[in-house]
């Protein structure tokens, strides 16, 4: 019993959380906050611009803000993991890439640096051999693209 709550809780805040990260990030939202702040600034005057009125707007802020960085975490953590996901499947698949990188991600800052080592080498040797915009031909994506279609052919039905 006590599962199926912490899933429905689980589901109702993921449902909230989703809402919120799209409405917070829209030019309305944004117009809003402005909006705030120009009311808030306004009524400077009237409350003789006094300790409580700046409260105001400091606590309201802090608030916003405290909550806002739970929010974009999670949105970048979900991103982040679809990210790593499709390209999990493009290493996964493609012919040649070593398996050995899916999940790179959960590997040590040490283990991750002497990768980017060896494919500094790569780059630098691909630098000495040709310019840039010389790495791959035409005609060698046309070869590439008909190896995978000839592998890949579906029966005709």
């Amino acid at each position: 019993m006590g599962r199926k709550k912490s899933n429905k809780l689980s589901q109702i805040l993921e449902q909230f959380s989703l809402k919120a990260t799209k409405a917070t990030g829209t030019s309305m939202a944004f117009i809003l906050a402005l909006s705030v702040i120009i009311v808030w600034a306004l009524t400077g005057p009237l409350f003789r611009f006094s300790d409580t009125w700046q409260l105001v707007i400091n606590t309201s802020t802090t608030i916003v803000t405290f909550l806002m960085v739970f929010l974009i975490q999670r949105a970048q953590n979900k991103d982040a993991q679809a990210i790593h996901i499709k390209l999990n499947e493009i290493v996964a698949a493609l012919e040649g890439a070593s398996n050995r990188l899916i999940d790179v991600e959960d590997l040590t800052e040490s283990e991750i640096e002497t990768l980017h080592k060896h494919y500094q080498k790569l780059v630098q040797m691909a630098k000495k051999d040709m310019k840039l915009t010389q790495s791959h031909s035409i005609e060698e994506a046309a070869v590439r693209h008909n190896l995978k279609h000839s592998k890949h052919r579906h029966p005709k039905g």
